[in-house]
């Protein structure tokens, strides 16, 4: 619904509206201090002001905090504590406020010094205040004596010392994953800190199921579009990459999604060791001689382990955003902001010399022809590419249907017709394409 989307829409701004009255109550304690000074003397009357501005931030504040809330994806009591002192934060200051006014000085006066006790404690009441909502954000253990005194594993020196869990699956989801779905914060009631929560799951099911990819709610999600509404990581956070996606699969159908065994004790590990190199920049025994290079190479051969970083800068300078998924071999993440007014024609020199490290293309909602678009075929290794409301024909699929990498393009809102999709279904390695509002009609 619209109105569910506005909402959360005008919840995400708390977090850059909360920053706000910080900085007024922190800028009236200073002048309201400073002004015992007798050279600071003057900044006194403009604590009332700055007052004003930060209690009607802090109201502000409080009504995006209140919607953002409404996603009820966060720890309730950490919640409730830093809803009320929050809402606490907002009267006070205004209560101040009001203090310092001649209309209420009439009727009751603080001494300068009962003002400045107060105003000292409202930072005290503030920075509680923070802490919580810090705790709601980076978990409740972000500031604690168990993160002070955690330590990080050592890195292993070679692929068999390796532990799957520890070393590999566990850190891919704390750097992807655990921001959204951990104590403190847990989207879907799902929590991907430790083993044991992840295997229980979330209110979707278990996030994953030994021997079981068709049943794993955690890897259907990651392995769906980009532009599907249950992807995940979501919110424009960075998604995983092909090899750390080649690294859960394994874990879930071969490894038995187990922890505390090292690469050397788990069976049939052929194809999994040179991606656990991969991940972790380790050569070792495990890679029978190969340098880092070859082993790089194994995700995908004909991916190039080096890029002119001159055409990716140019490209970027020019408006086209261009994202490095992997530096070895090189995996680019191309997007033309929608509705842009960079044209094709000046970009495309700079996409046919990265062509072979282009993986994901998106080129949506630029009103692009299918003439426009002629340099498609260069781009081999391309796995995702995203078309939706363009102009594009059924012309395009000549362009697609040699692209032998392609596993989903989305058309979504084009010219394309049956005869597309007849065309496309040519080339064996497209899982998905999708076509929604054209002319195309179901088929088998």
């Amino acid at each position: 619904m619209i109105l569910l989307d506005i909402f959360t829409f005008s919840g995400r701004l708390h977090p850059l509206i909360v920053h706000l009255p910080i900085g007024f109550i922190l800028l009236a304690t200073l002048f309201d201090v400073l002004s015992y000074l007798k050279r600071y003397r003057y900044l006194k009357q403009t604590v009332p002001l700055i007052l004003l501005i930060g209690f009607i931030a802090a109201v502000l504040a409080c009504v995006f905090g209140y919607l953002l809330s409404l996603s009820g994806e966060y720890d309730l009591e950490t919640l409730r504590y830093h809803k009320f002192s929050g809402i606490t934060l907002a009267i006070i200051s205004g209560l101040l406020y009001g203090s310092a006014t001649e209309m209420i000085k009439k009727h009751l006066r603080l001494s300068d010094k009962l003002f400045s006790v107060l105003l000292i404690g409202l930072v005290v009441l503030m920075s509680y205040s923070g802490h919580q909502g810090a705790s709601l954000t980076h978990g409740n253990d972000y500031l604690s004596f168990r993160t002070l005194m955690h330590k990080e594993r050592e890195k292993p020196t070679t692929v068999e010392q390796a532990m799957l869990f520890e070393d590999v699956i566990q850190p891919i989801l704390q750097n992807k994953c655990v921001q959204c779905h951990r104590e403190g914060k847990q989207k879907g009631k799902l929590s991907l800190e430790t083993l044991l929560e992840i295997k229980k799951g979330g209110k979707s099911g278990p996030a994953v199921v030994a021997g079981k990819l068709d049943a794993s709610e955690l890897f259907r999600r990651i392995t769906l579009d980009e532009g599907h509404k249950e992807f995940m990581p979501s919110d424009g956070k960075p998604p995983l990459t092909k090899n750390e996606v080649a690294l859960i699969r394994w874990w879930i159908k071969e490894g038995g999604v187990g922890a505390g065994k090292t690469i050397a004790k788990l069976g049939n590990t052929t194809a999994l060791k040179p991606k656990v190199a991969l991940f972790l920049g380790i050569g070792g025994a495990a890679d029978a001689g190969k340098d880092d290079a070859e082993i790089s190479v194994a995700v995908n051969p004909d991916l190039p382990l080096s890029v002119d970083t001159m055409v990716i800068n140019s490209m970027r300078n020019k408006g086209v955003r261009v994202r490095v998924m992997l530096n070895k071999p090189i995996m680019l993440d191309v997007t033309l902001p929608p509705k842009s007014t960079i044209k094709v024609a000046d970009i495309k020199a700079e996409l046919l010399k990265v062509a072979k490290s282009i993986v994901w293309l998106n080129l949506s909602d630029n009103q692009l022809t299918d003439a426009e678009l002629d340099f498609l075929p260069a781009l081999t290794n391309l796995e995702k590419l995203r078309l939706e409301k363009n102009l594009v024909t059924d012309r395009v699929s000549d362009y697609l249907v040699s692209l032998t990498s392609l596993e989903a393009v989305n058309l979504n809102e084009t010219g394309i017709t049956d005869a597309t999709m007849l065309k496309l279904k040519k080339n064996p390695g497209i899982k998905r394409v999708y076509s929604w509002k054209t002319e195309v009609n179901e088929i088998e």
